[in-house]
């Protein structure tokens, strides 16, 4: 089993950073891949970043490279999400995700099998 508790979020406005953290709990952090997914109303959820187990490996939405940065650190239990040069188009909930199944960085949200509850990002014009 593993619990995710996401932070970080909230209110910024366009051209703004934020950075959102993930915290986990039960199995060991550093077995499996973590991964970023937005969703906004109305629409699926959507893959925005992830990252294999060690940390050296990445892999991003094209709507997010350059601007996103997803990290962790296996010491703290904690993955994150740098998201800077905010736009309008980017508020959503954004969901953190655990694989068990893949030491990879995947992107099909369908191989996650533990989720946090959400944080909100809202970006003003």
């Amino acid at each position: 089993q593993v619990q995710l508790v996401e932070s970080g979020g909230g209110l910024v406005q366009a051209g703004d950073s934020l950075r959102l953290s993930c915290a986990a709990s039960g199995r060991t952090f550093s077995s499996y891949a973590m991964g970023w997914f937005s969703q906004s109303p109305g629409k699926d959820r959507e893959f925005v970043a992830a990252i294999n187990y060690r940390g050296d490996s990445t892999d991003y939405a094209d709507s997010v490279k350059g601007r996103f940065t997803i990290s962790r650190d296996n010491a703290k239990n904690t993955v994150y999400l740098q998201m800077n040069s905010l736009k309008p188009e980017d508020p959503a909930v954004y969901y953190c995700a655990a694989s068990t199944r893949f030491l990879s960085a995947v992107v099909r949200a369908q191989v996650y099998n533990y989720w946090g509850q959400g944080t909100q990002v809202t970006v003003s014009s």
